[in-house]
């Protein structure tokens, strides 16, 4: 049970970076290939930074732990919105563009919804016990294309610096990186998997909530990471874009993938932290009209990471 701890613990580390080693090895044979700083930015990078709950995602539900699966995508989303964006706005408020507010934000709060009555679909339609399946998922790949349509449209209309890329290697060393990143991804996500159903069994914490708290806090590290260096450093739309956009990558791709690859079953207890994640969004779109200035303010963000501490304290009263 040490060692199994010991290999949990280490595995955030080994899966987080494995994703950046990916990132960079991959980003950069793709620059050498002619491929845009844009399409590298919106595809590689995307997806290499959800690459940590993807890998959880698809080996829990194909080791039989659909509730670490799912909870680990609303417990990451949660934690982005009020964790993440609570911290940047006390570092320093965020602006909200009009853009942000009636196209990106909306798609968030779709994409939770879309989500709730696929998981439910069965119970909807009088059947057996809900589950989200291979159907499901194409359902969510569905929404995820036309969000990575409108995200590459609007990205053409603006320079492409503002986009995130990665610095170039040599191909050697970029292969290495791969292979290595790959690996850590590999390692890790086992570790972490194996680790949260080794303590969930052995303290008698239920798979969703480990999942919920700190498997979702863990894999939601790089964002928070980077959302308070861009907000440090007065980029707020990077620091806002970077959770926007994880939280729609999480429901649609993420889920949508491991469905896709295995049908996975779906705990109803776990539509109440479906139902706070849409009430989340809500309340952070409404932030975005306080105050007649459009900006998530300092005392706004004090406001979200509160409503992350009574999250949190829920979830643990709840068991």
């Amino acid at each position: 049970m040490i060692l199994t701890f010991i290999l949990f613990v280490l595995g955030f580390p080994a899966l987080l970076g494995g994703a950046h080693l990916l990132v960079r090895g991959s980003g950069s044979v793709a620059l050498k290939l002619g491929m845009s700083e844009l399409a590298v930015g919106l595809t590689v990078v995307a997806f290499g930074t959800s690459a940590p709950e993807l890998i959880i995602a698809v080996l829990s539900a194909l080791r039989g732990s659909a509730d670490l699966a799912v909870a680990n995508v609303v417990g990451s989303n949660t934690a982005n919105l009020l964790l993440i964006l609570g911290v940047a706005a006390v570092i320093r408020p965020l602006a909200m563009h009009r853009t942000l507010r009636w196209r990106e934000i909306p798609f968030v709060l779709l994409s939770v919804l879309v989500l709730s009555v696929v998981a439910n679909d069965r119970l909807l339609g009088g059947g057996a016990s809900p589950v989200l399946s291979r159907g499901d998922g194409l359902v969510l790949l569905g929404y995820f294309a036309i969000y990575m349509y409108y995200v590459f449209s609007v990205a053409r209309k603006k320079d492409e610096a503002v986009v995130e890329s990665v610095e170039t290697v040599a191909l050697p060393v970029a292969i290495l990186m791969i292979v290595g990143g790959a690996a850590g991804l590999a390692a890790g996500g086992q570790w972490i998997v194996n680790g949260a159903r080794a303590i969930a069994r052995s303290v008698g914490m239920s798979e969703a909530m480990v999942g919920l708290t700190v498997i979702s806090i863990g894999t939601s590290l790089p964002e928070l990471a980077t959302s308070a260096v861009a907000a440090k450093k007065g980029n707020t739309d990077l620091a806002v874009g970077n959770v926007v956009g994880s939280n729609v990558l999480n429901v649609l791709w993420i889920l949508g993938l491991t469905a896709g690859i295995t049908p996975i079953d779906f705990n109803v207890m776990l539509n109440v932290d479906i139902w706070i994640l849409a009430g989340v969004t809500v309340i952070f779109f409404l932030f975005t009209f306080t105050g007649g200035s459009h900006k998530i303010d300092r005392l706004e963000g004090a406001a979200l990471l509160l409503l992350y501490g009574l999250y949190l304290t829920f979830i643990v009263v709840r068991g």
